[in-house]
């Protein structure tokens, strides 16, 4: 019987008041905003931080992404998002994050990211693949799978 890997990382945020919606609950752009960060932490893990960034003018952008809202989040929770490198290409990562509250899962989210140099895609540097083949997971059973084409090779 195989084990599940562990999260390449893990980001944890505290749900703040004015996140909460009229209905009481973490307002839809909220969950995204907190995955943003977790995406954040993915690409420092596999080289493409703010110091790559500012010395090669490249970065990763999303071009796609596939929410699933699981469970309700309530004022004042503790969020933990873990994170896995579920594909890649010479330029794409799809990365996999599942968020929590509580030890619930709450939401997941799959990524589909572009490494972009000068506004046009641009296949990942041999350091960062690397790091990201060492990163690399098979997806798990909820992963989507949908996101698979239409890579745009110019970004504005």
């Amino acid at each position: 019987m195989s084990t599940r890997p562990s999260p390449l990382c893990t980001w944890t945020e505290d749900v703040r008041d004015e996140w909460i919606d009229y209905n009481g609950h973490l307002s839809e752009p909220y969950y995204v905003l907190v995955l943003g960060h977790a995406t954040d932490e993915v690409m420092d893990a596999v080289g493409l931080g703010p110091s790559y960034r500012s010395s090669t003018g490249s970065s990763l952008y999303t071009v796609e992404a596939h929410v699933r809202y699981l469970d309700q989040v309530s004022p004042g929770e503790h969020l933990e998002a873990r994170s896995w490198v579920i594909g890649s290409t010479e330029k794409l990562l799809w990365i996999w994050h599942e968020l929590y509250a509580g030890g619930t899962l709450r939401a997941t989210e799959e990524i589909l990211g572009v490494h972009v140099t000068d506004s046009r895609a641009s296949g990942f540097p041999e350091e960062v693949a690397a790091r990201i083949r060492d990163a690399l997971v098979a997806p798990g059973p909820n992963a989507s799978r949908s996101i698979r084409v239409g890579v745009p090779t110019q970004c504005h």
